[in-house]
């Protein structure tokens, strides 16, 4: 039996690093997690202000250092001055995935005019896909939901673990085997 897969979740906020606000976005993606994943996983959770050196470390350490085979980041995609995810999440970058963020925004747009102002992008750092999310739960589980049946199969091509979903709410995506 494989080890179960290693899956960072990232909260960016100021408030909730201070512990001033109640981390919202982290404990939804570790919901929605729970939800779709058949197979065992282990969470990485942190909680990092809006800082660009600090959400660079987090990344760098859940992908280097944890070993996460899936980062996902909640928080800091807008176009305010202290939203800088995206730009520490292309630092860290070996490779970018625009098709993520493309499609995030395009079904974000669907029930939000206010989706465009929204930045967040996915990116390969060494065997690990880190993907950005907004902040709000609801709209997680809206971008989760349009890119999570690729997500198994992206981890696959990098050598990570293998993720089953429940097929009654997620159905990934595998080529089929001939």
């Amino acid at each position: 039996m494989s080890e179960p897969a290693r899956i960072g979740i990232l909260t960016i906020s100021d408030r909730a690093s201070r512990g001033d606000y109640e981390d919202r976005g982290g404990p939804a993606i570790r919901e929605y997690l729970d939800e779709v994943l058949r197979s065992e996983w282990t969470a990485v959770a942190r909680v990092v202000p809006d800082e660009r050196p600090a959400i660079e470390a987090a990344l760098v350490e859940a992908t280097d250092v944890e070993k996460c085979d899936l980062v996902v980041t909640t928080g800091g995609t807008g176009p305010a001055a202290r939203d800088v995810t995206p730009e520490a999440t292309e630092a860290v970058a070996d490779k970018l995935m625009p098709g993520f963020g493309e499609l995030m925004r395009t079904v974000s747009l669907r029930a939000v005019p206010t989706a465009i102002l929204s930045r967040q992008i996915a990116v390969i750092r060494g065997r690990s896909l880190i993907v950005n999310l907004p902040g709000q739960p609801k709209a997680i589980g809206e971008c989760l939901d349009a890119v999570f049946p690729a997500i198994p199969y992206c981890i696959d091509l990098l050598g990570g673990a293998y993720l089953e979903t429940n097929e009654d709410r997620i159905v990934a995506f595998r080529p089929k085997k001939k």
